[in-house]
């Protein structure tokens, strides 16, 4: 059985309401993790904690807040993807359907070829997927630059023309969501990602493509915009 009754994850930033808990209790009774561990991050709108599994691998655990979620934000974005038709607008089943794209956009983007956390569950408002890290999470870009800027620019564009050529983009692609891991990037955070079908999927290639010349422009190393677009979408 999981650690999870303990005070301090019942109330640690209202992530563990009553719906939580027992959905956590079902993942674990299922053996998918032991115990909790410590907090990865805490966001506005979902947190992720490290837990271990009965033979001691690290794992790491997303879980939405579906209290603090904007739902309505959510379901414009989700709208536009055919892959989850007649759309209703109530709350959980916009936040679940939300976690489920992420979770299939991480497989997506895995099968595409980029680098990413392998998902290995997810069930409504919760994804649990591999830990990055060696002992301690891996740092986000923003806080880790990599010493081989030409290098770690060059696998960033290469994963987003990999997963541009199987018609899915990240959609919110930045040095907070991409991980510098051992001096490699993992990408993170695919619940903004679409696919080609969705009328606002070039607006969010578009605006990742920009993020990331941006940043690396910002650190110094000079990249074009229009030369990274034509780069990524030649054949």
């Amino acid at each position: 059985m999981a650690k999870i009754a303990h005070e301090k994850w019942k109330v640690y930033q209202n992530v563990f309401d009553n719906y939580t808990l027992r959905l956590l209790f079902v993942l674990s009774s299922q053996g998918h993790f032991d115990e909790l561990k410590s907090p990865i991050s805490v966001g506005k709108e979902a947190n992720v904690f490290s837990a271990t599994t009965k033979d001691k691998k690290l794992v790491a655990i997303k879980i939405y807040r579906l209290e603090a979620c904007n739902f309505n934000k959510m379901y414009d974005y989700i709208k536009y993807d055919e892959r989850f038709p007649n759309m209703r607008k109530q709350r959980r089943k916009v936040i679940f359907s939300w976690v489920q794209r992420e979770f299939r956009n991480m497989f997506a983007a895995r099968e595409a070829g980029a680098r990413v956390p392998l998902p290995i569950k997810q069930k409504d408002h919760v994804i649990i997927m591999d830990y990055i890290g060696n002992g301690d999470p891996s740092p986000q870009l923003k806080d880790s630059p990599p010493k081989n800027q030409a290098k770690f620019s060059d696998e960033i564009i290469h994963f987003v023309k990999l997963m541009y050529q199987k018609g899915l983009t990240h959609g919110d692609l930045s040095e907070y969501n991409i991980l510098n891991h051992n001096g490699k990037p993992v990408l993170i955070d695919f619940s903004q990602g679409t696919i080609r079908k969705s009328i606002n999927f070039n607006e969010l290639f578009e605006r990742d493509v920009k993020n990331i010349v941006r940043y690396f422009n910002k650190i110094g190393l000079k990249k074009d915009y229009d030369k990274t677009i034509k780069e990524i979408t030649r054949e």
